[in-house]
C-alpha cells in the first residue's frame, strides 16, 4: 500500500462517533474530516449537533462550515472538495479520520463515484419535485424503496433533491441509481479504508441517547438558531431547513405545533432516521462493529483501535 488507508467513523445518529473521532486524531497524529450532510452550513449549530471547539480539542475540523444555508450542494461536490482535503493531509503525513453518518459521502468519498454521466431531464425533475411536495417525503421516500432500495435507505425523507434524482434516473433509463453507480463504478476506490462503525447492543439505549440529545437542543437554544435563520432570509422550504430539528422547530415558530411537541417530533424522526441509517450499514461487509453496552469510553475504544492498526500494519 502506497498511501495509509483513510479510518472511517460512521455509525447512527447520536451513537458517539464525535468523540472517537476526536480521540483517534489524537493518538495517530490525524485530523477530522467531516461526513456530515448537514454540518456542512454556516450558523447551524446545535440543531446539527456541530462539534464545538471544546468537544474539537484542539482538533482541526474539515467540511465544517463550508455553505450557506440556501445552499444545495451535490454529493459530487461535496466529493470533490473533501478529496482535496484528504489528498492534502496524506500529503503532510497527517492520518485522515473520516467522521459521519451520511453514508452517501461516504461512499462517494471512498469510491471515488462519477455522478455526472447519469442522463437527466428537466421537466421530469420538476413534475416529480412536485410529486414530492404532494406527497410528502417520507411517502415519496417509500415510493423510492419499491425500485431502489439501497438508495432510499441511505436518503432522509427531508432530502428532496437527492429522492428525486434518484427517482429520475430510474424513469429515463430503467436502471436505478444504485445500478448505476455499481456498474459505472468498477474501478479500483480512490482510497483504500478501514471502517468501523459505533452502536449500542441495546437499541433502547441508542434511542434513549437519541432523546436526551434532543433535549439538549432545546435547552442550547435550537428554537431561537432557527428563528434567527429564518430571520436572516433563509427560506424555510431550502434543503437545510428540512433537515431533522429545523423542519420541527420551524412548525412551532409558525404556531403550527407547540415547541414541547415539537421536540417529540424530533426524537420521533430521529429514532426513525437511526434506523434506517442501521439498516444500509448492515450491508457492508467489510464494516467492523463498535458494540457498546453502556456509557461510552472513546479514549479507550480509541486506543485498542490505534493498538490494532499498528499490528495490522506492520
Amino acid at each position: 500500500m502506497t498511501r495509509p488507508p483513510l479510518i472511517v467513523i460512521t455509525g447512527p445518529t447520536a451513537s458517539g462517533k464525535t468523540a472517537l473521532g476526536v480521540e483517534l486524531a489524537l493518538c495517530t497524529d490525524g485530523e477530522v474530516v467531516s461526513a456530515d450532510s448537514m454540518q456542512i452550513y454556516r450558523r447551524m449549530d446545535i440543531g446539527t449537533a456541530k462539534p464545538t471547539a471544546e468537544e474539537m480539542r484542539g482538533v482541526p475540523h474539515h467540511m465544517l462550515d463550508v455553505a450557506e444555508p440556501w445552499e444545495n450542494w451535490s454529493v459530487a461536490r461535496w466529493a470533490d472538495m473533501a478529496a482535496g482535503i484528504v489528498d492534502g493531509l496524506l500529503a503532510r503525513g497527517k492520518q485522515p479520520i473520516v467522521v459521519g453518518g451520511t453514508g452517501l459521502y461516504i461512499d462517494a468519498l471512498l469510491a471515488g463515484t462519477k455522478f455526472a454521466d447519469a442522463p437527466s431531464d428537466g421537466e421530469l425533475r420538476r413534475r416529480l419535485g412536485e410529486e414530492y411536495d404532494a406527497l410528502g417525503g417520507e411517502a415519496f421516500r417509500q415510493k423510492l424503496a419499491e425500485t431502489d432500495p439501497e438508495r432510499a435507505a441511505k436518503l432522509p425523507c427531508a432530502d428532496k433533491k437527492r429522492l428525486v434524482r434518484a427517482m429520475e434516473v430510474y424513469l429515463l433509463t430503467g436502471e436505478t441509481i444504485t445500478e448505476h453507480d455499481r456498474r459505472t463504478g468498477k474501478s479500483p476506490p480512490r482510497y483504500a479504508s478501514i471502517r468501523y462503525a459505533v452502536n449500542y447492543r441495546d437499541r433502547e439505549a441508542l434511542y434513549g441517547r437519541i432523546r436526551l440529545r434532543a433535549e439538549e437542543m432545546d435547552r442550547r437554544g435550537l428554537f431561537g438558531e432557527v428563528e434567527a435563520l429564518l430571520a436572516s432570509g433563509v427560506p424555510a422550504e431550502a434543503t437545510a431547513m428540512q433537515a431533522i430539528g429545523y423542519k420541527e422547530a420551524a412548525a412551532a415558530l409558525r404556531g403550527e405545533c407547540s415547541r414541547p411537541e415539537a421536540i417529540e417530533q424530533i426524537k420521533q424522526a430521529s429514532c426513525r432516521y437511526a434506523k434506517r441509517q442501521l439498516t444500509w450499514l448492515r450491508r457492508d461487509r467489510d464494516l467492523r462493529w463498535l458494540y457498546r453496552e453502556d456509557e461510552p469510553d472513546p479514549a479507550r475504544t480509541a486506543k485498542e483501535i490505534c493498538l490494532a492498526l499498528r499490528q495490522e500494519m506492520t
